[in-house]
């Protein structure tokens, strides 16, 4: 398994997950605002199998998500990063902010250190992000770290949008993103 390397960005660090992040965890994914995009609340246990999922998708993939914090205190904010289960229709980067936290900016920031992980780091061919048609907060993030809408799809139980940048697109500096 490849260490998780941290991510520092002007407000936000992208870190590894730790055992003390689970509080905080289970508190955003009971919080209804937040369950709405995840398809229903989350138990402490649920969110206990949750970090063990993103620390397990970081040793069988090579990259994953990341707890993203306040840079200034450290207060874990939400998750971010990359993403690809098996049968998952590509890399995909995205985001959970706590909704305490929604509109500043933090997925916006998350979501485009992410993504510029993904084609320095990783060297992605191109990455896709998923959400359900009526997040059209999500969508805004979508597009403001350079992702274009391309197609409808069902994923899992559900239909869903996926928008998409390949890397080209994003070493060109498309709009929102941060290129290479």
């Amino acid at each position: 398994m490849r260490d998780i390397p941290t991510l520092t960005t002007a407000r936000l660090v992208l870190r590894a997950w730790r055992e003390d992040d689970l509080d905080a965890f289970a508190e955003i994914q009971a919080d209804d605002r937040a369950a709405r995009w995840l398809g229903g609340r989350r138990s402490r246990d649920d969110s206990w199998r949750g970090m063990a999922l993103h620390l397990g998708h970081w040793a069988l993939r090579g990259y994953g998500q990341w707890v993203v914090a306040d840079r200034a205190g450290g207060r874990m904010l939400g998750r971010a990063g990359l993403w690809r289960p098996e049968g998952w229709p590509g890399l995909e980067v995205g985001w959970l902010i706590h909704p305490d936290h929604w509109g500043r900016g933090y997925a916006t920031e998350a979501g485009r250190a992410s993504l510029d992980w993904a084609f320095t780091a990783l060297g992605a061919d191109e990455a896709i992000s998923i959400t359900l048609p009526g997040n059209t907060a999500s969508r805004r993030v979508m597009t403001k770290i350079g992702l274009t809408f391309d197609r409808d799809e069902r994923v899992g139980d559900l239909d869903q949008v996926v928008y998409r940048i390949t890397h080209s697109e994003w070493r060109a500096g498309a709009p929102g993103a941060s290129g290479g």
